[in-house]
């Protein structure tokens, strides 16, 4: 399997990882409606890249770097303003920066060669 495969799927994982944080922490720490608002409001931007994801496309993942940083800012806020959170905030900055950094990855690793 070559370096863009292994990428790919390190993309797909990390994105799923921080849905499904994002998500759940949302969903298991503020009961009723506010959870569930600010769950779709993570959630949306994230699902917005993901059959562009699915299918390799490079221009997807490019724009798809903007779509973590609701996570981010999320994951930042709680973490400041809120201890009792630390541990979901600090899964999801984490994840966030991982799947920041898996993107790049993937664009440096597609990368079209120049042609002289």
């Amino acid at each position: 399997m070559n370096s863009i495969a292994w990428v790919h799927r390190g993309v797909l994982l990390t994105h799923g990882l921080l849905l499904a944080v994002a998500v759940g922490w949302q969903l298991t720490t503020r009961p009723g409606t506010g959870g569930v608002i600010v769950a779709l409001l993570t959630a949306v931007p994230l699902l917005l890249p993901w059959p562009g994801l699915l299918s390799g496309k490079r221009y997807t993942h490019a724009w798809g770097t903007l779509c973590v940083m609701p996570c981010l800012i999320l994951g930042i806020v709680e973490a400041v303003a809120n201890p009792a959170e630390r541990l979901w905030s600090g899964a999801c900055l984490f994840l966030a920066l991982l799947l920041f950094a898996a993107l790049v990855l993937y664009l440096r690793v597609t990368r079209p060669v120049p042609v002289p």
